[in-house]
C-alpha cells in the first residue's frame, strides 16, 4: 500500500497513533470521525501492510541511569554486499547500539549508542567497535544534550504535499 493509497481517515488513524500509541480503539475512532469497529479493522490492516511496525513506551534513559549518548561515524574496509550485511547484523547484536544507519558518502554508517557512563561506553568502543571484522576508522561525538527528539514522520508536510498534487 503505498501512500497514494492511504485515504484521509487512514493518515489521521497513523497521525494520532504516531503521537499516542496507548489511546483505547474508542477513543481513536472518535478523534478520526468513524466508529469503533471500521477503526480496529483500519488499524489492523495497516499494521499488516507494515505502516505501523510497532508500539514503544517513549522511555527516559537518563532517568535509567544512561547518562552517555554517542554517534559513532564508522568507515568500513569493504563495502561489498556481504561485508555491509555482516555489519549490520553485528551492530543489531550490541546492546548499546540503538541505532544503525547505512550512508553513502565518506562515512559507511553513523551508529547512536547509549551507555551507563563513558568507561562503559570506551570499553565497547575499543573492545567491540573498532576491533570489529572490516572496520577501518571510527569517529565519536558525544553528545551534550539534545534540542529535538520526534519520532515517525511530520504528517502535515505529508497532508501539504497532497493537497498540492490534488
Amino acid at each position: 500500500m503505498g501512500t497514494s493509497k492511504l485515504d484521509e481517515i487512514d493518515r489521521k488513524i497513523l497521525a494520532e497513533l504516531q503521537a499516542d500509541g496507548r489511546m483505547t480503539n474508542v477513543e481513536l475512532a472518535k478523534r478520526v470521525g468513524i466508529s469503533a469497529p471500521p477503526c480496529l479493522r483500519r488499524v489492523r490492516t495497516l499494521e499488516e501492510a507494515g505502516y505501523i511496525r510497532g508500539y514503544h513506551a517513549d522511555v527516559n534513559p537518563r532517568e535509567l541511569g544512561f547518562e552517555v549518548q554517542v554517534f559513532a561515524m564508522v568507515r568500513l574496509h569493504s563495502q561489498a554486499e556481504t561485508d555491509l550485511s555482516a555489519f549490520e547484523r553485528r551492530c543489531k547484536a550490541w546492546p548499546l547500539v540503538r541505532e544503525c544507519h547505512m550512508l553513502n558518502g565518506e562515512i559507511d554508517f553513523v551508529l547512536k549508542c547509549a551507555a551507563p557512563d563513558l568507561s562503559t561506553f570506551q570499553n565497547f568502543l575499543t573492545g567491540e567497535l573498532t576491533a570489529a571484522e572490516n572496520v577501518a576508522s571510527v569517529k565519536t561525538s558525544l553528545v551534550i544534550r539534545c534540542a529535538k527528539d520526534e519520532p515517525g514522520v511530520p504528517f502535515d508536510v505529508l497532508e501539504e504535499r497532497l493537497a498540492k498534487l490534488a
